[in-house]
This record gives C-alpha cells, sequence and structure tokens, in this order.
C-alpha cells in the first residue's frame, strides 16, 4: 500500500486562518496556499498507509478523553538563526497544546517519533524567505491578536503535490464551562522536508 505522510494540528479557525495564511503568501512565503494556517501536535510523519486504521484509532480515543481549553494568540516571535522562521506566538493555550501532543506521540502509540527540538507551540507566518521579508512579517504582525476556544484537532497527508488535506477531524469529548465551539479550519503541518521548520517550534 506503500507510505503517507502525516500530521496532527489544531486549526486557527476563521476568520483569523484565512487572513495569516494570506499574510504568509504576502510576505513571499510560496508554500503558505498548501500550509493553511496551524499549530502542530505532530509535524510531517512517514507512515505505512496500512497503519491508518490503528492511527485514526488512537486520535479518536485522545479526543474523546480531552477536554476544550481557550487559545489566545498575541505578538511576533522567532527561531533565527537557528531555524528561518518567524511566528505568531501563543500566550494562551500552550499547556493544552503540550499535553495534548504528548498524548498523540504516546510512546506507546502508533504516532511515536522522536522531536529534533523541545516542542514550541506557535503559529508559522513565515518560513525560508530571505531575511528582509522575515523582518516584515515580524514587524508587521506584532500587534497580531486572536482568541477562541480550541475543541478538537485534525489529521492531514500531503498530497504529490505538496499540499496538506484533511483527512478527518477528531472533536474533544469534553467542553470546556461557556466554551463557543470554534470556527471551522484548516490546520496543517509544515511541508515534508522541512524539519528545520520544525525545529524548537514544531511547527
Amino acid at each position: 500500500m506503500g507510505t503517507v505522510t502525516l500530521g496532527v494540528s489544531i486549526a486557527v479557525p476563521e476568520p483569523y486562518g484565512s487572513q495569516l495564511q494570506q499574510l504568509r503568501a504576502g510576505f513571499g512565503d510560496a508554500a503558505a496556499h498548501g500550509i493553511p494556517t496551524h499549530i502542530t501536535l505532530v509535524p510531517p510523519t512517514e507512515a505505512e498507509a496500512e497503519r491508518l486504521p490503528g492511527i485514526r484509532a488512537h486520535l479518536a480515543q485522545v479526543a474523546e478523553a480531552f477536554a476544550a481549553f481557550p487559545m489566545r494568540l498575541e505578538g511576533t516571535g522567532t527561531f533565527r538563526p537557528l531555524s528561518p522562521v518567524v511566528f505568531v506566538r501563543v500566550v494562551e493555550g500552550g499547556e493544552g497544546c503540550t499535553r495534548l501532543q504528548g498524548l498523540v506521540r504516546d510512546p506507546d502509540g502508533p504516532l511515536d517519533r522522536e522531536l529534533a527540538f523541545p516542542y514550541h507551540p506557535h503559529v508559522t507566518v513565515a518560513h525560508g524567505i530571505p531575511d528582509e521579508a522575515m523582518d516584515r512579517a515580524f514587524a508587521e504582525l506584532a500587534d497580531y491578536r486572536a482568541a477562541w476556544d480550541c475543541t478538537g484537532f485534525a489529521l492531514y497527508e500531503q498530497g504529490s503535490d505538496g499540499v496538506w488535506r484533511k483527512l478527518r477531524e477528531y472533536p474533544f469529548g469534553h467542553a470546556a464551562a461557556g466554551a463557543v465551539p470554534a470556527q471551522p479550519g484548516s490546520p496543517v503541518d509544515e511541508a515534508a522536508g522541512t524539519a528545520a521548520d520544525a525545529a524548537p517550534r514544531q511547527s
């Protein structure tokens, strides 16, 4: 059956997701249109296609036991010079993302894998573009703000065209008190082969 390239991510919902994706494209990041805006839980991972049923079952089990939590983005950060990435910072919800990715990558589960760098939840808005454009992204989004309730995550597959497409959504089994369901979004992992981008950030 061959192999597939998978990723697990949290959507940045609308209207924020499309706004940040368009801004990323505007900074000159050619990969932007194939990478909907997201917060990575599992970076690009090769897997045997026959393992997909087990992976889906594992993700459903993790989601069912997890509760919704508030997310808030604010300002920008960068992993330069270690990795050519500018991102919007996760200032609330980081702990939830960290716990969630740990469960998804359970050492006894089908998505167990080592990370090149410590997990660091964030939203990439520029990757691998000229320094001048990276500086512009960093400055122009310095006052960026967005907030929503994270109510689930999704499994994605990268196509032969380099575009990431959603295979299935996994809503959490428990809602946060007073939570408002997040609007549909399209999270996705960075293109395969960009391990450096999955660096200290993991996206």
